[in-house]
């Protein structure tokens, strides 16, 4: 039997599988971007495909501490567009 790999959300801090996450990346230069591959270098925080999770995370400040760095609220805004979109594809 082969290990899923599990992630925590960092909106609602339940674990969950790697491919039901959304993984967002900070790459090297400090940018943040949603990383689909889920392989691109850089330090990653994984939350759930739901608008609920990213509002927890944003009011928590989830995403802050998983990058380590602030997140600018134009990025919050990226990020409901692209999870918007994301969730009508499947």
């Amino acid at each position: 039997m082969k290990k899923v790999p599990l992630r925590q959300c960092v909106g609602c801090r339940e674990m969950k599988s790697k491919k039901e996450l959304v993984r967002i990346l900070k790459t090297t230069e400090d940018e943040l971007m949603i990383d689909a591959t889920g392989k691109k270098n850089g330090r990653g925080a994984y939350i759930c495909r739901s608008m609920e999770c990213l509002e927890k995370a944003q009011k928590s400040k989830g995403l802050e501490r998983s990058l380590k760095m602030p997140v600018p609220q134009d990025v919050y805004e990226t990020l409901r567009k692209e999870l918007a979109e994301l969730g009508t594809e499947q």
